[in-house]
């Protein structure tokens, strides 16, 4: 006869918790050590810079006297330097999110991926030259490529996901409030909050519920920091 192994509820509930960080989607492994009971928002920005969401963002994020973390994409920093420039010189954080954005070309090898990272890197230097380069976010989230994370540390970068979202490159049709609920209901109960938005082309619904968003977590006492 078999003998039934039996985990104890305590050892059984602390493998449940270390696996929590990869089921919400949120792995922050070089982050900023901050006290529980503090109530933190980090507004990030994928895909930019833009001509046609990029500015009114930024217009928004001025308005509010917030700031926010935007991980751009390389190849469309050509003829939108001074939105760039705009970014950095707002107080706003800068990170890599790709060159080319193309998950085939990116995720073909390591080296595939570090080549990609340094053309973004060296795209933002043209344009800001004293740009350090050490944030990165996966193309997709690092969750669909976790066979990489350690050849992005190794290089010395630290990379974000994020433990909240507006789902707006998930539903591109949205209304604007449909995806201030998103937001709602993807930050409850969370004091640091990673939020995922877009500064891409047609990010309509996006820029409308922007300052709903950022109004939220104001009422609710968040501070507003950038990723570091």
């Amino acid at each position: 006869m078999k003998k039934r192994i039996f985990i104890p509820l305590s050892i059984l509930l602390c493998i449940i918790l270390s696996f929590m960080p990869y089921l919400t989607g949120c792995h922050c492994p070089a982050a900023k050590a901050l006290p529980e009971e503090k109530k933190i928002i980090y507004l990030t920005f994928d895909d930019g810079p833009t001509d046609s969401t990029t500015p009114k963002v930024l217009d928004i994020l001025f308005e509010k006297k917030v700031r926010a973390t935007f991980f751009v994409i390389g190849r469309q920093i050509k003829t939108r330097e001074k939105i760039l420039q705009r970014i950095a010189d707002g107080g706003h954080m800068i990170g890599i999110h790709s060159y080319s954005h193309e998950y085939d070309k990116i995720y073909a090898s390591p080296d595939a991926l570090l080549e990609d990272i340094g053309l973004c890197r060296d795209a933002i230097r043209k344009v800001l030259p004293a740009f350090d380069g050490h944030l990165y976010r996966f193309p997709g989230g690092s969750f669909l490529c976790k066979q990489y994370r350690e050849t992005v540390l190794g290089a010395g970068f630290r990379y974000y996901d994020w433990n909240a979202s507006a789902d707006d490159a998930v539903y591109p049709c949205a209304s604007p409030n449909e995806l201030y609920g998103n937001v709602v209901r993807s930050s409850a109960d969370k004091n640091q909050v990673i939020l995922l938005m877009h500064d891409g082309v047609g990010y309509k619904s996006t820029i409308a519920c922007l300052p709903n968003v950022i109004d939220y977590f104001l009422n609710k006492n968040y501070i507003f920091d950038v990723l570091q």
